[in-house]
């Protein structure tokens, strides 16, 4: 895994906050993220979105948005909420269920998010 480049930018975020308030994003190889967090070190945001890198390590990157954005049409379309469709997508998931631990991403077994695709 490439070591992440951290953004502490809120304007970036802003813009970004089109569906839902946005605390962080993976846009690999930068995890960008309020600037209140910069103070903090790693915290449960940069474990979340190194999750993210990882997982987009394992699909070449370009795949990994490509499948994000198509299971969070499908989700929010079964869900009728954009907010309710990102909180089931697999990767969003598998993220938010392992960023207290700060092992995981050395633990982690590879395609740990596929097992939540459909639950």
């Amino acid at each position: 895994m490439i070591t992440p480049i951290i953004i502490y930018n809120d304007k970036i975020l802003k813009r970004l906050s089109i569906f839902i308030n946005i605390g962080g994003i993976t846009i690999y190889p930068f995890i960008i993220l309020k600037e209140k967090n910069k103070k903090q070190g790693v915290n449960k945001l940069v474990v979340h979105e190194s999750i993210h890198i990882k997982q987009a390590e394992e699909l070449l990157v370009l795949p990994f948005y490509i499948l994000y954005v198509l299971e969070w049409l499908v989700k929010s379309l079964i869900h009728k909420s954009f907010k309710e469709g990102y909180y089931n997508i697999s990767f969003e998931r598998e993220a938010y269920s392992n960023q207290y631990n700060k092992k995981y991403i050395s633990e982690r077994k590879k395609y740990h998010w596929i097992k939540r695709i459909i639950k």
